[in-house]
């Protein structure tokens, strides 16, 4: 079927050419308007609940939310995990959904099942969907900043949220725009409880007033002089002096008493629970654009930042806006990069098929086939919605060496026809149909043995298509663009190449004998080959022994799920004790913000504590997340690199009660929305008691600091928080005449305050809280002497129907499946995480002893590896089996497809050499790097068998079926045909050397994918010279005609 192709689009020519520049203009088309990113969207589809509570305490939103929302979303269809998160008057619950779960289709069936529960929840806890955006939707951020303090920071807050804020999520493609740090602007009512009871009013009343004081309402209209007036009546509160103006009673003699009479107004800051820093020089107000799920970043990007260019117009004098995140950096840095390493692949490989073919126009048929290829690839990216991104476009990269083969080795096997036929046909001309007819068949008789080859490489990659989750979503682009490159070089190897042959394999065409490097490799490999096939038994124990060595290395490689991708960015995210003050964070921000800054790379440093105002950062206020912008690398110190300027952060910045955590942005994100671990490694202890899980996790954190590798441990405290516990009286209330609710509503009023209303100002809106003064609340006796009012009309006090003490409870509550869990967080440095792992597992169970109803479980990116580890388990076996039976289909002999499958091991031991020299650590990157070189290895042996089988064929056509004529027939088909052998060697090298030694954005990943395959192209054309015509020698011997005057093993 492959040959009637080929002599197909010989025939039709035309046709072919037509197609082929058609396909040529779309692809260049797909190329320029594919969305490109830095990475694939590595998150899981994720629907977020926040619920404000105001004023509650965690364990109360615990109880009293998170979990009635963590309980029912579990019967969620396709939700795989459901993680809830209790803050002081917060809760989050994250919805994970199984893989292909459309998001719009989740959030539908969220809302179904939390309209069941809302009836359940108190009545001031609101819940409400997050953003449409995935976990790596942070994609810029910006501070506001006033160097001439001009403006404070509630004046920059208010300009945040309700100027830029709208401005920019009018954009296209923007889910949301968070702001965070600052201070709101609050009208606060501090009542004097005295001057309340003197007068008999109660906070109610207060809360009443202020609300019928402030309003506006409208008239209809009226009609005068043939005009209608719109009749309107104004009464929002404006001013300080409009509140204390406010209305309360009428005293004797008809005296109104005011709100001023019993209050003191004044302006303020909302209780704050997220700050933000600027290079050490101290507080500001910052902005985060989200993106809509599935967006193309890059443009949305340019986008806002277009937009905030047109804004800047508008800002007040001497405001200011500084970038702090802009990813638009990272995916330029990171398409470049790889960009420029497919145009050095293009002309490597084309110099490596000119210096073997010695034929410019021979040497185009290659080149030229090859860019199409990729361009048909880009065209299926395209309308399959996949991005080009350091993974899709490093699949192609990783493809461009073997999508040549199959042209070189047809192109290798036109110039031998024509040799041949130059032959057998001396003075004579070859034109016209007889050179069309010598390149079809040239083609047709490589082509289907080819066409299979290319179609097990493509096949070879089935292990990584099967991968799950993070590590799916991740090689999934790769797997694909691989395979639609290595697909689109297979059809156009039996379509298009024949055609170019045909066209410019034409004219006097150089012999191998001409070329001086053909030469030389026939002189060194004639010998070497001779006496492989004079011992062939001894050839195979060698290969035996050579895969045997390689346990060696593989026994001392250490396992990661990826290496560090240099994002250009960094994350510092120490964790602090609990209790943390909003005072004493922002202190520690600008001290640690300060340190930063002082490292001569740092360009700028922008610190955030606790959260910014958006469903997508369940941060609590002792949690820091600062964003490190680097200066461009030119500017850096001689020498320094990313993981010496990490070293040197780690030293500088040394603060007492902060763990140092240093991570890059989106891999920080994408990891705690997968696991909610912040760091590599992570320990999670679930149970129902809230103090031994505090007791397990802190064992773990003090045997984990003394594991070889860990730079940090830190356990999160369950039971650290500060409480102020009241706990009241049931029988004393009772006597006053007074429930439980009636006490709990001065605490919750009085002491906690109450926001009862918001002013307008303009587009503006401020709150209005109502709360005593700070010293009748800043102590314990204090707050004992607050007064109550009974219904008998008697006053008395708090401690009368209360006891009142400071105890401990948990700063914030977290569980994962309705569960309470605690969790570990640890850092690794100068060692490999899966050992790290096998030794942190072996001291915990040797020293952390869990009560009944406890479970342990390790998390982070080691849970990555072990799941990538668990199914490439499975699959590769099962693929193995498929390239098995296609090599059946290709050879119709069981044996000959044994052969290749047997000898796959071998070709494996460059690659794990390799590996173990360049101090690489085994990961996902490195397996799909094998995988690939199993493919290729795989392509090496049938080529190298078909040469064999066809040289053996036409020996035993020609009736010489002996030991001497199959010697003879395998120096043929193996020294005869060594060129297209050794160029598809070097073109796959020369392919893959520009991504193995490149650097930038990246490299990373693709260096690790490209050294197995660079190193078993040491073994593996090793493997295909000597193993496999020894192995070939010994396997027809059986079958020869008896030959008794041939001493045995010689070759002649």
């Amino acid at each position: 079927m492959i040959a009637a192709l080929i002599r197909w689009s010989v025939a039709n020519r035309f046709l072919v050419l037509l197609a082929t520049l058609f396909v040529t203009a779309w692809g260049i088309w797909s190329v320029q308007s594919t969305p490109i990113d830095a990475l694939p969207d590595l998150s899981d589809v994720q629907v977020i609940i926040r619920t404000p509570y105001a004023g509650q305490a965690p364990q109360i939103v615990e109880n009293q939310v998170t979990y009635p929302l963590a309980t029912t979303m579990l019967s969620v269809p396709g939700a795989k995990t459901v993680r809830g998160y209790s803050f002081f008057g917060d809760s989050f619950v994250y919805v994970l959904f199984e893989d292909g779960t459309d998001l719009y289709w989740a959030r539908s069936r969220v809302l179904e099942y939390l309209s069941q529960i809302q009836s359940r929840l108190p009545a001031s806890a609101k819940p409400a969907l997050g953003p449409d955006a995935t976990g790596v939707g942070w994609i810029y951020q910006y501070a506001l900043v006033d160097r001439s303090g001009g403006h404070d920071l509630a004046q920059l807050r208010a300009l945040q949220d309700w100027f830029l804020k709208f401005e920019l999520k009018t954009l296209p493609n923007v889910a949301e725009v968070a702001t965070v740090g600052g201070m709101v602007k609050q009208y606060q009512v501090q009542l004097d409880p005295l001057k309340l009871a003197s007068l008999g009013i109660t906070q109610s009343e207060v809360t009443d007033a202020i609300g019928k004081a402030n309003q506006e309402t409208g008239g209809a209209v009226l009609e005068m002089a043939e005009t209608e007036f719109i009749v309107r009546a104004s009464g929002y509160l404006k001013t300080l002096n409009d509140f204390r103006a406010i209305p309360l009673k009428l005293g004797s003699g008809g005296v109104p008493v005011t709100l001023g009479d019993v209050a003191t107004i004044q302006l303020g800051p909302e209780m704050r629970r997220g700050i933000t820093e600027l290079d050490g020089e101290g507080e500001t107000v910052g902005g985060v654009v989200i993106l809509r799920s599935g967006k193309n970043a890059r443009e949305t990007i340019a986008a806002v930042k277009t937009k905030l260019v047109e804004l800047k117009k508008s800002l007040p004098s001497g405001v200011e806006i500084v970038t702090t995140y802009d990813r638009s950096k990272l995916i330029d840095r990171a398409v470049e990069n790889l960009s420029h390493k497919l145009i050095e692949e293009f002309i490597v490989v084309a110099l490596v098929c000119g210096i073997f073919l010695w034929h410019l126009r021979s040497s185009l048929v290659a080149i030229i086939s090859l860019p199409v290829g990729v361009l048909i690839a880009f065209i299926v990216m395209r309308y399959q919605g996949i991005n080009a991104n350091i993974m899709s476009l490093g699949g192609i990269a990783i493809a461009i060496g073997a999508m040549v083969d199959a042209a070189v080795v047809m192109i290798e096997n036109a110039h031998k026809k024509v040799e041949a036929w130059h032959v057998a046909n001396p003075g004579e001309e070859l034109n016209g149909e007889r050179h069309w007819h010598v390149m079809t068949e040239a083609a047709a008789e490589v082509g289907p043995a080819l066409f299979f080859c290319l179609l097990i490489i493509t096949l070879s990659f089935i292990p990584v298509f099967t991968l799950e989750a993070q590590e799916g979503r991740l090689f999934g682009p790769l797997a694909f663009t691989k395979t639609y490159a290595m697909a689109a070089a297979a059809g156009l190897s039996v379509t298009l190449v024949p055609v170019l042959m045909g066209y410019w394999i034409r004219g006097r065409i150089p012999s191998e004998q001409q070329n001086p490097l053909n030469r030389w490799l026939i002189r060194i490999y004639q010998p070497a080959l001779d006496a492989v096939l004079r011992r062939p038994k001894i050839t195979l124990l060698v290969a035996l022994l050579v895969f045997v060595s390689a346990l060696w290395p593989m026994s001392r490689l250490g396992g990661e799920f990826l290496p560090p991708l240099d994002e250009g960015d960094l994350l510092y995210m120490p964790s602090a004790l609990p209790g943390l003050s909003a005072q004493k964070a922002a202190q520690l921000l600008q001290q640690t913000d300060r340190l930063i800054k002082s490292v001569p790379e740092v360009e700028h440093v922008f610190g955030k504590a606790g959260r910014a105002e958006t469903a997508t950062d369940p941060a609590p206020l002792e949690m820091f997340e600062t964003t490190i912008q680097f200066k461009p690398h030119e500017q850096w110190r001689p020498g320094m690199t990313q993981e010496k300027l990490v070293e040197e952060l780690d030293r500088v910045v040394r603060v007492p009660g902060l763990t140092n955590i240093w991570i890059p942005p989106i891999r920080n994100r994408i990891d705690m929305l997968a696991t909610g671990i912040k760091s590599p490694i992570g320990v999670k202890v679930a149970g129902t008691n809230l103090t031994e899980i505090d007791a397990a996790t802190q064992a773990v954190e003090r045997v984990a600091k003394d594991v070889p590798g860990v730079s940090s441990a830190l356990a999160e405290r369950l039971t650290g928080g500060r409480y102020i516990d009241i706990d009241i009286d049931r029988k004393a209330a009772a006597r006053y005449g007074l429930n439980i609710a009636d006490v709990q509503s001065i605490v919750a009023g009085a002491i906690g305050g109450e926001n009862v209303g918001e002013t307008i100002e303009g587009l503006a809106r401020f709150p209005i809280n109502v709360r005593y003064p700070r010293e009748w609340r800043d102590s314990l006796g204090a707050l004992e002497q607050l007064p109550i009012y009974t219904p008998l009309g008697t006053q008395i006090t708090l401690g009368t129907v209360a006891k009142i003490k400071v105890s401990e409870g948990p700063p914030m509550l977290k569980s994962e499946n309705a569960r309470p869990s605690g969790w570990v967080y640890i850092d690794v440095r100068g060692r490999d995480i899966a050992s790290v792992v096998a030794d942190l597992r072996r001291v915990v169970n040797e020293q952390v002893r869990l009560q009944p109803g406890m479970s342990l479980s390790y998390s982070g990116q080691f849970e990555f590896l072990e799941r990538a580890n668990a199914r490439l388990k499975l699959v590769v076996p099962a693929t193995l089996l498929i390239i098995f039976v296609l090599l059946y289909l290709t050879f119709a002999r069981f044996d000959e497809a044994l052969l290749i499958m047997a000898t796959l091991p071998f070709a494996l031991t460059g690659g794990a050499w390799f590996l173990y020299l360049l101090g690489f650590n085994l990961s996902v990157a490195t397996g799909v790097g094998f995988i690939a070189l199993a493919g290729v290895s795989a392509e090496f042996g049938v080529i190298m068998l078909l040469y064999l089988k066809n040289a053996w064929a036409e020996r035993e056509d020609l009736g010489d079926s002996t030991e001497r004529g199959l010697v003879a027939a395998i120096r043929e088909g193996a020294v005869q045909r060594v060129r297209p052998k050794a160029m598809t060697v070097a073109v796959i090298i020369a392919g893959l050397l520009p991504i193995l030694l490149g650097s930038g954005t990246g490299s990373e990943v693709m260096s690790r994918i490209a050294a197995p395959m660079v190193g078993g192209m040491v073994t593996a054309p090793l493997l295909s010279l000597f193993v496999i015509p020894a192995a070939y020698r010994l396997m027809r011997r059986r079958h020869l005609q008896d030959e008794p005057n041939l001493p045995q093993g010689k070759v002649v």
